[in-house]
């Protein structure tokens, strides 16, 4: 009698979780891409973000997965003009992000980069 409460109880946490999360992860991606983010795909991130905090925090179910697919697709939109805006030009924006990568490998195989370097010279 009670597994169907048990059922719903337990979707209801799972999605308030997956909220808290996703509330986490757009805030931190916003500190992190905000300055690459246009101002017109910025605002309704953080429009559905708030949508989204509010949702939260009333533990509403239906609201919650109508703010998430807002949120989703804005963030779907602002990065398709991210890429674009790497791809056009500040594809150097892109390379630092791989140079750290590229470091951790140095320090792996340290004598190999070494030997790159002096062979470029």
């Amino acid at each position: 009698a009670h597994e169907a409460e048990d059922k719903a109880a337990k979707e209801k946490v799972e999605k308030i979780n997956q909220a808290d999360s996703l509330i986490f992860q757009t805030e931190k991606q916003l500190k992190e891409y905000g300055d690459k983010v246009p101002a017109d795909k910025k605002a309704p991130i953080e429009a559905a973000l708030e949508k989204l905090k509010e949702a939260h925090k009333l533990q509403d179910g239906a609201s919650i997965d109508t703010a998430m697919a807002e949120l989703n697709t804005a963030w779907t939109a602002a990065s398709e003009e991210i890429y674009k805006a790497q791809a056009e030009g500040a594809g150097g924006a892109a390379q630092p992000q791989g140079d750290p990568g590229g470091e951790q490998h140095a320090k792996a195989d340290d004598h190999v980069e070494d030997g790159q370097f002096e062979e470029v010279k």
